[in-house]
């Protein structure tokens, strides 16, 4: 039987896959935060961690004997202050890589991002050997960049280790991308940037779990590098957010705003948290507008044609198995 650390698996990507590893008959641990979410895993016959993976001795004693480590843990957000994006995604990369090579770990699959990509132009086809943004877009982008060297540099010195961008996750345990459209929905409304024109690259959560279990199988001439993932079906935003609230069954405010107006609102309100840090998030920051207003596909041709990748759950289906998770959460 062999055994795998998924990190980050109390969070919607981890959770999925440490789920079903357990179900393919992996000897599975789970390492996250939230011991709630923890029990779950363990009913579902997950051994669990409860922990942080900057704590040396919790990420030493999970990666004991382990044969693969995926990575899905890292602070993913709009805001924050860098510095605890660098602890997460940065050290907290450095401390697991260290681990997994002391324990001498078969095979370390780290979940990247296409945020690297994005730089407020529209961009389509994106390919993994295009020029990456040369301004990260925000401190997300800043610490991944930093992580994928990390984990580069471990495989040139023998971890064998490989990437994937998956862009947009979402599904069932989304805590990110829309549950922030409903919250927006129940405040103001949704931002309509231009219309909702902008095409959307969005990946269900079960494809990108395909992904990395792929990772794991793929031939030792496909590691070294990053692949793109994503559904394949770019979608205007404001299609995608409509069939959405159809499918839960609630009525959508829209909120038309010109990018420019937008863009320049952010600016301001970014500013006044940044002055006033306990007013927490921002309703709006410049990545959000610019990730709801500016194009950016992905060509996903390498993920095919290396890894096998084909996005098996469709966009409505997807956004189908969402709702349904959100209105018994609801309950």
């Amino acid at each position: 039987m062999k055994r795998a650390l998924v990190t980050g698996a109390t969070g919607c990507l981890g959770r999925h896959l440490a789920v079903r590893l357990a179900e393919e008959g992996w000897d599975v641990t789970g390492l996250g935060r939230q011991q709630a979410i923890g029990d779950a895993l363990v009913a579902a016959g997950v051994r669990f961690h409860q922990g942080d993976i900057r704590d040396h001795q919790t990420v030493d004693a999970a990666c004991k004997g382990q044969d693969v480590v995926f990575h899905c843990a890292a602070l993913s957000s709009p805001w924050g202050k860098y510095r605890d994006f660098y602890s997460s995604n940065v050290q907290g990369t450095q401390i697991l890589i260290d681990s997994a090579m002391r324990s001498q770990v078969q095979r370390f699959v780290h979940v990247s991002t296409p945020s690297l990509y994005f730089n407020f132009n529209p961009r389509y086809e994106v390919h993994e050997h295009d020029a990456l943004s040369a301004k990260p877009a925000n401190h997300y982008a800043a610490t991944k960049y930093l992580a994928e060297q990390i984990v580069m540099d471990a495989h040139r010195q023998g971890l064998p280790s490989i990437m994937i961008r998956p862009r947009a996750i979402f599904g069932p345990y989304d805590q990110t991308l829309f549950p922030r459209i409903v919250t927006a929905n129940d405040k103001r409304g949704v931002p309509m940037i231009d219309g909702g024109r902008a095409l959307i690259d969005l990946t269900c959560v079960d494809n990108v779990v395909d992904a990395l279990l792929l990772c794991q199988r793929t031939s030792a001439d496909a590691l070294g590098r990053a692949y793109n993932i994503s559904n394949g079906d770019p979608r205007p935003f404001a299609e995608l957010v409509s069939k959405l609230f159809d499918m839960l069954d609630m009525p959508l405010k829209r909120l038309s705003i010109p990018y420019k107006v937008a863009y320049g609102a952010a600016a301001v309100l970014e500013n006044v948290h940044r002055f006033i840090p306990a007013l927490g998030e921002p309703l709006l920051t410049r990545y959000t507008v610019g990730s709801l207003g500016v194009p950016q596909t992905l060509n996903i041709t390498d993920a095919r044609e290396q890894l096998g990748y084909t996005p098996r759950v469709s966009i409505e289906a997807g956004l189908q198995q969402f709702a349904d998770w959100w209105r018994a959460e609801s309950c």
